[in-house]
């Protein structure tokens, strides 16, 4: 058995691992890298090994830095098939097809910037043909069922409570008449959010591949971001300013409007204007609908107290906008709004115009609520950078910049460690899926607790199991 780390290797974004046994190659997701177009552009475009040679693909869940690239990997010649849950299934089929249409959109914006100033123009990563194309490869695994992936490979997932449809990957190994158990966390949640149930244990790992976004780093309670949201729109109901929330359109989204839901019904909040001003949110959501299956007791309650026709994801202080026009009126307002858009790093999508009519408006609140990779325009303005270039323009950052630790759906140090935990002791643990310093704060935590081997893989190493 051996394994190439080919993404998310000393950084968040782009999940990419490859595994070869008994002659097989299966992919472990095939995400996008986010971060500086001019940076991150030819990675994408370039894929590191041959499409054709792979003869599956396992998906933990549908977010982009994960699911992103897969219709590259389909349009450079992948012909097997895509395994994941069924609103994992059900949440690519939107998220990618948007992908695809904010590649295009942007490409096409830059474009005319490119062609007036006499430079090469870019071509989108892929479109929506690729995307369908990759669709048709999908096959849906329940919680808690088993298929054969490949011969000698047996997978079944286990719920990791990170977005809707998340999987923990386990894979039953036999190679050489000699079977061995690989754990792949994907993404792993946090215990005790509203929406969706906790992440499930698996046991008795012999191969443990972790995620280590939030290493080293310890979340606020989820009270306490109720807390510092509510502050934040009385502060802009006072002063008559938007509430930009970049967000993920899905999981972040939909956690955001529940507990403004919840703000807004129990009178904690102002009775302010709120949009989603996101069509893939507002698809995203109705897939969340669709799969009640995936909810906790909480939120199950709350629609049962509410009544049967109760809508968690809706209220009258709420509006979904889809078109076009329906967004740029929102650029208008002069009264006190909340606007939730997408992308949630800032990297693409509506919430980029918002920002370019707003980070200069010194009575706007830019509010985030998840985690920002580095290089990304999120993190820059994080971080307080005073100017900050948007669709290739240069803006003064007048606005106030607020962030709300509370809602992350990342498990963080003390969660990592303790799935570690349950895993038993692994012969092999690798860190992916974090930033340099929050991988090492992890690794000397993991051996703090007894596992005797973890390491953190740069681009592109490979390991003989």
């Amino acid at each position: 058995m051996k394994l190439q780390f080919w993404g998310a290797a000393r950084t968040v974004t782009g999940s990419m691992h490859m595994l070869q046994v008994n002659g097989y190659s299966i992919l472990l997701e095939c995400g996008l890298l986010q971060g500086r177009r001019s940076e991150v552009y030819d990675r994408n475009k370039n894929l590191p090994f041959d499409a054709t040679g792979v003869d599956a693909c396992i998906l933990s869940h549908a977010h982009i830095d994960h699911s992103g690239n897969l219709p590259s990997f389909v349009k450079n010649g992948f012909e097997g098939r895509i395994f994941c849950t069924s609103a994992t299934r059900d949440l690519c089929s939107t998220m990618l097809r948007d992908s695809a249409n904010i590649q295009e959109s942007d490409v096409t914006y830059v474009n005319k910037r490119r062609q007036r100033d006499g430079l090469p123009l870019f071509k989108p990563l892929y479109t929506l043909r690729d995307v369908l194309a990759t669709l048709r490869h999908f096959v849906s695994v329940e919680y808690g069922h088993t298929m054969e992936v490949v011969p000698g490979v047996q997978l079944r997932f286990h719920d990791a409570g990170h977005i809707l449809g998340s999987a923990i990957v386990e894979l039953v190994i036999e190679e050489h008449g000699k079977k061995r158990r690989l754990v792949f966390t994907g993404d792993v949640g946090r215990k005790n959010l509203p929406i969706l149930r906790d992440p499930q244990f698996v046991e008795n790992a012999d191969v443990l591949i972790t995620e280590g976004t939030y290493g080293g780093r310890f979340h606020a309670e989820f009270e306490q971001g109720q807390a510092e949201l509510i502050q934040v729109i009385k502060h802009a109901y006072q002063h008559g300013g938007a509430v930009l929330i970049p967000a993920f359109a899905v999981g972040r989204t939909q956690e955001i409007v529940y507990g403004l839901h919840q703000l807004f019904e129990a009178g904690d909040i102002p009775p302010i204007a709120i949009y989603v001003d996101s069509p893939l949110a507002t698809n995203v959501t109705e897939i969340f609908r669709l799969h009640p299956e995936c909810y906790d007791d909480e939120i199950t309650d709350f629609m049962y107290d509410q009544g049967p026709r109760h809508d968690p994801f809706g209220f009258s202080r709420l509006q979904y906008t889809r078109s076009v026009e329906e967004s740029k009126q929102l650029n208008q307002l002069k009264e006190p709004a909340v606007i939730i858009s997408a992308s949630g790093m800032c990297e693409g999508g509506r919430i980029l115009h918002h920002l370019k009519n707003r980070v200069s408006d010194p009575s706007t609140t830019i509010l985030f609520v998840g985690f920002q990779a580095q290089s990304t325009l999120g993190r820059r303005l994080l971080e307080g950078e005073h100017n900050v270039r948007i669709f290739g323009e240069e803006h003064a950052v007048s606005a106030r910049i607020e962030r709300l630790e509370g809602y992350s759906a990342h498990a963080d140090h003390n969660d990592l460690l303790e799935y570690a935990q349950h895993t038993g002791k692994p012969s092999h643990t690798f860190v992916v899926h974090a930033e340099p310093d929050s991988a090492k704060a992890l690794q000397e935590g993991l051996r703090g607790i007894g596992l005797p081997s973890v390491s953190i893989p740069d681009r592109g190493d490979t390991v003989e199991l």
